[in-house]
């Protein structure tokens, strides 16, 4: 029998092929792939039947990351990330690369979040950082465990690796980190922290 350890390892070699799975993150269960992977991420938008204008969500291991998407971040911003990251807030960031347009679909902006889970940091840092949607197709519920993500999507996820602790109900929070500014997109987790750290820096 598998160890929960076995699965992790399991997930990461097939990511590094290319192909999905259906892990844990932080927040809630994410249906992943390899973001520096354009044909994975264009199979997640397949299997999820997402709206191709739609980006998604990526995770990174560390603010390096940023680095391989061609972001520059200010010492602003980077004074304001360190004081949200790592935890369960996404962060839409300038990403003007046209190299990258397959994944901000010509919106010129991507959202990261550093997770605050030691095993799925320890993951993005063998396959690289990962598109990250909830496990779910376009307009149904995120699945609560693995039982709901097989029966949304079956045989064309390989992999789904269950939590060994209980998730959250509730995804990310969305903010928006442009000019400086932070703008809330999508209430979520840790909304006290996100206020605080606008009032502390006058934002």
């Amino acid at each position: 029998m598998k160890t929960n350890n076995d699965k992790w390892q399991l997930a990461t070699e097939v990511l590094k092929k290319g192909q999905v799975a259906v892990i844990p993150t932080d927040t809630i269960y994410g249906l992943v792939g390899q973001a520096l992977n354009k044909k994975t991420v264009e199979k997640i938008y397949k299997i999820k039947g997402r709206k191709p204008n739609k980006p998604l969500i990526i995770l990174i291991s560390s603010f390096k990351d940023l680095e391989k998407f061609s972001i520059k971040i200010t010492s602003k911003e980077k004074k304001i990330l360190k004081e949200i990251w790592p935890g369960p807030i996404s962060v839409i960031l300038k990403a003007p690369s046209k190299k990258f347009e397959y994944l901000h679909r010509g919106i010129k902006t991507l959202s990261f979040r550093l997770p605050a889970n030691e095993k799925l940091i320890k993951l993005i840092k063998k396959t690289g950082p990962l598109v990250a949607p909830s496990a779910n197709p376009e307009k149904k519920e995120p699945a609560r465990n693995t039982k709901e993500a097989w029966n949304y999507f079956g045989e064309q996820v390989p992999v789904y690796l269950p939590s060994d602790k209980k998730l959250s109900k509730y995804p990310s929070s969305l903010i928006s980190l442009l000019a400086g500014q932070i703008n809330t997109i999508r209430p979520g987790q840790k909304m006290a922290k996100i206020k605080e750290i606008k009032k502390d820096l006058k934002i």
